[in-house]
């Protein structure tokens, strides 16, 4: 089988980094305007030409999302800004062009051509795209390849593969957080706060909690379906697909892609490493694979979650694979930061991101899979004076740790319970 792209998010040039060196073939990142992710922290011009050129010396493409549905106010901007990512260098001279660009409305798309003839465009899953004659239609606009709509079925994608070009490339969701609208185009967020969701700045009004109101008892709350934890009529569960990557590969995906360009660098890490692992495991034998999914399964579990489902890959959602559920995050885990270097004496640096104290035992997450327990031995500010515990969030240390240490390691420690950040 064809070695499929392994298709990770950053919100930031830390994370893209991150992804880099846990597992991504590509990345796809989102500029300061025209990406659906408005609140993430996303890149300026100069991040952006960083991040692309450290991908590129580690042989990982990088590509730019543009997928807001534009106004008439957008296009003379976005013209512009496609041809400054064409012409994107880094301080030192050095080209750092994204390899493509996402994109979902024809407009933009038209523009992007203008002002980039060569570019290589990718259909975003904004597009909506669910069927091989929309596939065939943007192939012959110049597209190499389509998000397909996350209601496909593998059935479906199926019947795609066999209808288009052999050149033309299908990437597909594989992991992440499940927009209930469809194929993600929401008006919600627009109707209740003025923040429209099709150009970035959606308020997530699926995760609220609900209630009905009898017109003649007004201020009494009638819940729509209710648990302990309150009424989510909207929300979904998350897409994993861990457990499926033979389906997948069969059904002729080339790009498997992870959503959260809003999650943090732990998240990133954990879901690209394992993501990674069992794609690389199943190429090599199915037997293989199977062997290690109790690993693949508790590693997924580490970083933040709702409930997992496999979303429409199997046929429409049923009583038993239903997809709404409550909006609280569940995690196993607690990021503590990345190691960004290390000296003589073998302390490494890191920005703390979460409070530890000495002896303290955590785990170094290394890239290539590997979990190493530790115990925390010192603790130092930037002057070398000694601390007892980190409980600072952003404060830059030095730790001597009792196992040996990597830049580019995670640090990250065991909990149990709930997690309602929404990285």
């Amino acid at each position: 089988m064809k070695k499929p792209e392994l298709l990770i998010p950053a919100s930031s040039l830390e994370v893209l980094r991150v992804a880099v060196s846990y597992g991504a073939d590509a990345v796809y990142i989102g500029g300061e305007a025209f990406g659906l992710r408005a609140k993430a922290k996303n890149f300026t011009l100069q991040e952006m030409a960083q991040g692309i050129a450290f991908a590129h010396e580690h042989g990982v493409k990088v590509y730019v999302t543009a997928n807001i549905f534009a106004h008439n106010g957008d296009l003379e901007d976005a013209y512009a800004y496609f041809g400054q990512l064409r012409d994107l260098k880094t301080r030192d001279g050095r080209n750092a062009a994204p390899d493509a660009l996402i994109i979902s409305d024809p407009g933009m798309f038209a523009l992007a051509k203008r002002a980039w003839p060569e570019a290589e465009i990718h259909i975003s899953t904004q597009a909506n795209s669910t069927n091989y004659e929309t596939w065939n239609f943007w192939w012959n606009l110049g597209a190499q390849r389509v998000v397909a709509a996350r209601e496909l079925s593998l059935q479906e994608i199926r019947r795609i593969r066999s209808q288009i070009p052999k050149e033309m490339e299908i990437e597909c969701f594989v992991h992440g957080a499940m927009c209930i609208s469809y194929s993600g185009r929401c008006l919600l967020s627009n109707y209740f706060t003025g923040r429209d969701a099709n150009r970035g700045a959606c308020t997530h009004p699926c995760r609220w909690k609900y209630a009905v109101v009898e017109e003649t008892r007004p201020g009494e709350y009638l819940p729509v379906y209710e648990n302990e934890r309150g009424t989510f009529l909207f929300n979904s569960k998350d897409l994993c697909m861990i457990g499926h990557i033979p389906e997948l590969l069969e059904a002729g995906i080339d790009s498997f892609k992870i959503e959260g360009r809003m999650k943090t660098a732990l998240y990133v890490a954990t879901v690209a490493r394992t993501y990674r692992k069992a794609i690389d495991d199943c190429l090599e034998s199915e037997e293989k694979y199977r062997q290690n999914m109790p690993w693949y399964l508790d590693e997924i579990a580490r970083c933040t979650y709702r409930q997992f489902t496999t979303g429409f890959y199997f046929g429409r959602p049923d009583e038993t694979t239903q997809i709404y559920d409550a909006s609280t995050y569940y995690s196993d885990a607690v990021y503590l930061g990345i190691v960004y270097e290390t000296d003589e004496k073998g302390r490494a640096r890191i920005e703390q991101r979460n409070k530890f104290c000495v002896k303290d035992r955590i785990e170094i997450m290394k890239p290539d899979g590997r979990d190493v327990e530790a115990l925390v031995e010192r603790i130092e500010d930037e002057e070398g004076a000694e601390m007892d515990s980190a409980p600072h969030p952003k404060q830059v240390l030095w730790l001597t740790l009792s196992e040996e240490i990597q830049p580019g390691d995670l640090l990250r420690t065991k909990k149990g319970g709930k997690d309602t950040d929404d990285e």
